[in-house]
């Protein structure tokens, strides 16, 4: 019976279609609570602030306000698209935890730690999901990239390791650098990066791509 309700609920799921916002908002949505990160850090950098009656650095205020940012930019996403993924949900909730944590113990160190954390539970996940022979990241990228199985478990693959490499790089980048460095690396190197990364994919969306979103994966 459970798994006849699940199948209903999914089916039911299916057929509320994703709202789409404008192209523009969304990424201004999107994309605004990093570089308001950016632009914050940039101009508190070399200050200290006194807030209830301690001493706290330009990071970390800024972090003060990067955390409900955030929270908010996600609330809006699904507001605008009617759906979440997975994927932005283990953020807010790292962001408000590492954010929170750097707070409370005046220590810039957890949100630098906060994409390393991330990236190392994304590709757990997708290397749990691999072993038993399912693709989460086609349940969270399905509706826009409809590709067959086969080509699902190379990419997932493919996107676990590289979440793993930005893991590395994170942490030698926040570990062996400067602050200013780990800030623009943030910023700007880890989208980029995920951008190129998802370019030279192109090939593998060619070859498996499929016309709809039906394809040959077997019934879990």
């Amino acid at each position: 019976m459970a798994d006849m309700s699940d199948t209903t609920q999914n089916e039911a799921a299916k057929t509320v279609p994703e709202k789409k916002p404008n192209t523009l908002l969304r990424a201004v949505i999107e994309y605004g609570p990093i570089i308001a990160f950016f632009i914050g850090y940039m101009i508190v950098r070399d200050n200290t602030f006194t807030l209830f009656g301690r001493e706290f650095d330009g990071i970390v205020v800024v972090t003060m306000f990067f955390v409900p940012l955030q929270t908010i930019s996600t609330w809006l996403i699904y507001k605008l698209t009617g759906r979440i993924s997975g994927i932005q949900i283990a953020t807010v909730v790292l962001v408000v935890i590492m954010g929170g944590i750097t707070i409370w113990l005046n220590d810039e160190r957890f949100i630098k730690m906060k994409p390393t954390i991330l990236y190392v539970f994304f590709f757990v996940v997708l290397v749990f999901g691999l072993l038993q022979g399912k693709s989460y990241l086609k349940a969270v990228m399905d509706h826009t990239v409809p590709m067959e199985h086969e080509g699902w478990m190379k990419l997932t693959w493919r996107v676990a390791f590289f979440f793993g490499a930005l893991a590395v790089a994170n942490e030698a980048v926040w570990r062996l650098m400067s602050t200013d460095a780990w800030v623009n690396f943030k910023t700007f190197g880890l989208p980029l990066a995920i951008f190129a990364f998802f370019m030279t994919q192109s090939g593998l969306f060619s070859k498996y791509g499929t016309s709809n979103e039906e394809d040959d994966a077997p019934n879990a």
